[in-house]
């Protein structure tokens, strides 16, 4: 199937059926019924936390005629093509959200090079700084803005942070102030005229998530996202715009709390939560987390229209909003499609091609399916990357294990919240056990401990649930082969494996601080803690302090599981990360970094990657498998509502 057939097909944005799918679709997501013609009308086609997800960052599983098929799943390649399936489009806004950077091989290959050139092959109407861009400071945001910045006549991108101030105190000051030339790194706002129309755009950044899990300097200021937003929405209302988007780097449960708190705002096109949208599609098999887009009402009573694109390119999003002539949103419609290669394969390791005449009757098939775009990499982006695409096969290709068919290691932040994975792993959902990518990657942080001399050698090992950042899936039956490149997905961020001396009582206060991040503090769920030769029995609806019992810790020697004892000590391993205190770990903090503190040493240059690659290593001939039932941290879970997980079995 054509490109130019598909676009026909998906994208209202150039229907003549245009003013009808409107129509439908604002009365579903509970849009205006006034049927009047609008005197404007905005179409914002957008992305958020593509993380350097340069090449399509994983296998989707598609039910066509109830026959399972797979196909390759996004990449930035596939999103420039689909990007410029739109040119020509009326009032059309191109956003990226935030994340752009850290996440795969490719980050590390040229710290964001790769991301700048795939998003100038896209030139964005604006984009804005997340969380993640902070991970390496100011110095390496700069970095790779200089990168977005080196050819400004191609693009030219406005970086929007309205509540983003890099400042001078305390030394040093930070770089992010200005650019050479004297023009601002960041821009609160913008005021573009699209169609004859002004249209305000701002950005808004997640502050306690930058400032608590990253390492902006400590000379920028994060200023509250309510108090900012509101502030510029004034200036634009001001300066006689009555027609403005937000970009969020806030989450999708963010943007619904901000919007109601909020005057004059229309459209909320969000990022951080990796949140995904739309309607449920049997074809795709996935559940969605909301409507896309989602309809909510803002402070003056009137329509907001909130927008998300999942995560790491796998999803293109297109919104179309009309507005009455007083400037108030009347209704909102879009789709936010799946993105999937051109071929299709009967395995999900996509060795086996379908034949072509069975090939050809899936893309008729989805030709109709709206939540699907089939579509192929940017040509002349693909020419762009070569030598960067060759030095990544250089470095990542090499096999380095296999992981058992029936053993699918799955990715959830907090037991009984939300797959991060494919259907395959929507049974996670309900376990107590939760993440097993978390136990696997906690296992080898600890089994790298054994190769050192004491007193180095660890008794357990933590992790934040936020650390890992994929699932390693199969199809069920057939083994899958790692490689490097797993690895590096898995474990993106070069953090520095560091021993502990730690009490029992420390430790306990240490598991009670990973929750109340999230749960009391409402900060990101990527602190929940997950361990290796430590286990729990965890419970949501109590207070701080009593959520964690029957705390125990394994002797690797014999294999018994004896009491966590406060006063006796021990040594755990974790990532430089959470040494520094990072996601509410004071407890870390206050052990390592007070004055004179001997208690915390580096596991002599031993990074998180490097320990999950030489753990995988040492398993061959065997294949690696989920860890046994006795050996995952959470051993029961009752969550806040008072009902209880299935145990593991």
């Amino acid at each position: 199937m054509s490109n130019s057939f598909f676009i026909k097909k998906n994208y209202p944005f150039r229907s003549g059926l245009l003013a009808l799918v409107i129509t439908i679709l604002s009365a579903c997501s509970g849009g205006s019924s006034d049927n009047a013609v609008a005197p404007y009308e905005l179409n914002i086609a957008h992305v958020n936390d593509t993380h350097s997800n340069i090449r399509p960052p994983d296998t989707q599983e598609l039910l066509v005629d109830g026959q399972k098929i797979y196909s390759s799943l996004g990449g930035f390649g596939q999103l420039i093509t689909l990007f410029k399936s739109l040119d020509g489009t009326n009032n059309l806004l191109k956003l990226h959200s935030g994340d752009a950077i850290t996440g795969t091989y490719f980050y590390k290959l040229n710290e964001g090079e790769t991301d700048a050139i795939a998003m100038n092959n896209v030139c964005f109407d604006a984009f804005i700084p997340g969380n993640h861009e902070f991970d390496f400071g100011d110095s390496k945001l700069k970095k790779f803005l200089d990168f977005l910045a080196s050819n400004p006549s191609k693009c030219n991108t406005p970086v929007l942070a309205a509540n983003i101030h890099p400042g001078t105190t305390p030394l040093p000051a930070s770089p992010l102030i200005s650019r050479p030339n004297g023009s601002p790194y960041f821009l609160p706002y913008i005021i573009k005229t699209i169609g004859g129309v002004k249209v305000g755009l701002f950005g808004i950044d997640v502050v306690g998530k930058t400032k608590n899990a990253s390492k902006p300097d400590a000379s920028t200021v994060f200023e509250d996202e309510v108090t900012a937003a509101q502030r510029t929405i004034d200036q634009l209302k001001a300066q006689g715009v009555k027609h403005i988007v937000m970009m969020s780097h806030i989450g999708y449960e963010g943007d619904l709390a901000i919007a109601p708190q909020l005057t004059d705002i229309d459209v909320i096109i969000g990022g951080d939560s990796h949140t995904f949208l739309g309607e449920y599609s049997p074809i795709v098999k996935k559940t969605p987390s909301g409507k896309y887009p989602t309809v909510v009402t803002n402070k003056s009573g009137e329509t907001v229209c909130i927008g998300q694109a999942w995560e790491y390119t796998k999803v293109f999003a297109r919104m179309n909003i009309k507005f009455n002539s007083n400037g108030t949103v009347m209704s909102c419609s879009g789709t936010a499609s799946v993105i999937v290669g051109n071929t299709f394969y009967t395995d999900r390791a996509l060795t086996t091609p379908l034949s072509l005449s069975e090939n050809a009757a899936v893309l008729e098939k989805l030709s109709a399916v709206a939540e699907v775009a089939v579509t192929t990499e940017d040509v002349a982006f693909k020419t762009e990357m070569l030598s960067f695409n060759q030095q990544y096969d250089q470095d990542t290709l090499a096999q380095i294990g296999t992981l058992q068919g029936d053993q699918s290691l799955c990715l959830i932040r907090v037991p009984g919240t939300t797959n991060r994975g494919g259907s395959i792993c929507d049974s996670v959902i309900n376990k107590a056990s939760g993440s097993d990518i978390a136990q696997v990657v906690t296992e080898g942080y600890r089994k790298a401990t054994e190769t050192a001399s004491d007193p180095f050698v660890a008794d357990f090992a933590l992790t934040n649930a936020g650390g890992i950042r994929k699932q390693l899936e199969t199809d069920g039956i057939t083994d899958r082969i790692i490689k490097m490149e797993d690895v590096f997905t898995i474990q993106p961020f070069p953090n520095e494996l560091i021993v502990v001396n730690i009490t029992g009582a420390e430790m306990k206060t240490a598991l009670e601080q990973g929750v109340q991040n999230w749960k009391d503090q409402l900060n990101s769920d990527g602190s929940h803690p997950y361990a290796s030769g430590l286990r729990w029995d965890l419970n949501l609806s109590q207070p701080f302090g009593n959520r964690f019992s029957n705390i125990k810790v394994k002797n690797h020697s014999t294999g018994i599981w004896s009491p966590l004892v406060s006063g006796t000590s021990y040594k755990l391993v974790i990532t430089d990360y959470l040494r520094d205190g990072a996601e509410n770990y004071v407890v870390f903090k206050d052990i390592c970094l007070s004055a004179g503190s001997t208690r915390c040493l580096p596991l002599g240059g031993v990074y998180a990657a490097d320990s999950l690659a030489n753990y995988i290593k040492s398993i061959p001939p065997a294949k690696l498998t989920r860890p046994v039932c006795g050996d995952y941290s959470h051993q029961s879970v009752i969550k806040a509502d008072g009902s209880a997980l299935a145990l593991c079995q």
